[in-house]
């Protein structure tokens, strides 16, 4: 197995545990996805993406319509996603993705979360070229091989197909994202729903007391209602 199986078995889904977290999450990617392609997913395929992302969360079909209405709206408002980059105590770098509709609101709490763990916010590009950019792909096992569709998914950017429980992921570079895509559904092959992660190229080993440190700054990013994922090189 490779690094993303490996990332992906220890990596804790803290964000997607509560409900109206991961609510909250896919109903601003449904807003950037709309107002950049419009409503309709047969034609936008970062909408049809995110509709397959709302249903692995169980996320209701009326909140699913409901938020693309309102995403349809000139009023409403969009969301800028921003990258914030940095460290916590002991040397483990911290990337941050959010999206907000105010800058300064966002940039002004992540500074302030660093500030008071003992760590310190970053310029950009101080720490993103430590992680890899991956897009994945969750699909049904099923009456699949998956060393066979990580052969026929090579030339499409594929660089890592395995079983995870009942289902199949398939990992490939944030840039093979749309070929994957199209691959999958050329093949008839289900989207269950598919993401974009950071991996980190290195990680590191603290003691239980250390951890305790960055697990602090990490809780208290992670509760922020303009983040959608947390990064960060410490080893699980």
């Amino acid at each position: 197995m490779g690094r993303a199986f490996e990332f992906r078995k220890a990596r804790k889904m803290k964000r997607w545990s509560a409900m109206s977290k991961a609510f909250t999450r896919i109903g601003k990617d449904i807003v950037m996805a709309v107002k950049e392609g419009g409503p309709d997913p047969d034609t936008n395929s970062r909408l049809r993406v995110v509709i397959q992302n709302a249903k692995a969360v169980n996320m209701p079909k009326d909140n699913i319509e409901r938020a693309i209405k309102r995403a349809s709206d000139k009023s409403q408002g969009d969301y800028k996603q921003v990258l914030f980059e940095g460290y916590a105590p002991h040397g483990i770098a911290v990337l941050i993705e959010t999206a907000t509709d105010n800058n300064t609101r966002t940039v002004a709490n992540i500074r302030s979360y660093f500030n008071k763990c003992n760590g310190s916010l970053g310029t950009s590009g101080s720490v993103e070229f430590m992680f890899d950019h991956t897009c994945n792909f969750r699909i049904k096992a099923e009456g699949l091989d998956p060393e066979e569709l990580e052969l026929d998914l090579i030339d499409y950017g594929a660089e890592e197909v395995f079983v995870d429980g009942e289902d199949m992921l398939i990992y490939g570079p944030f840039e093979s994202f749309g070929a994957i895509q199209k691959e999958l559904e050329s093949r008839g092959i289900e989207i269950l729903s598919s993401d974009f992660e950071r991996i980190p190229q290195v990680t590191k080993e603290l003691t239980e007391e250390e951890a305790e440190d960055v697990e602090k700054l990490l809780e208290k990013i992670e509760e922020d209602d303009d983040v959608q994922n947390v990064y960060h090189t410490m080893k699980e």
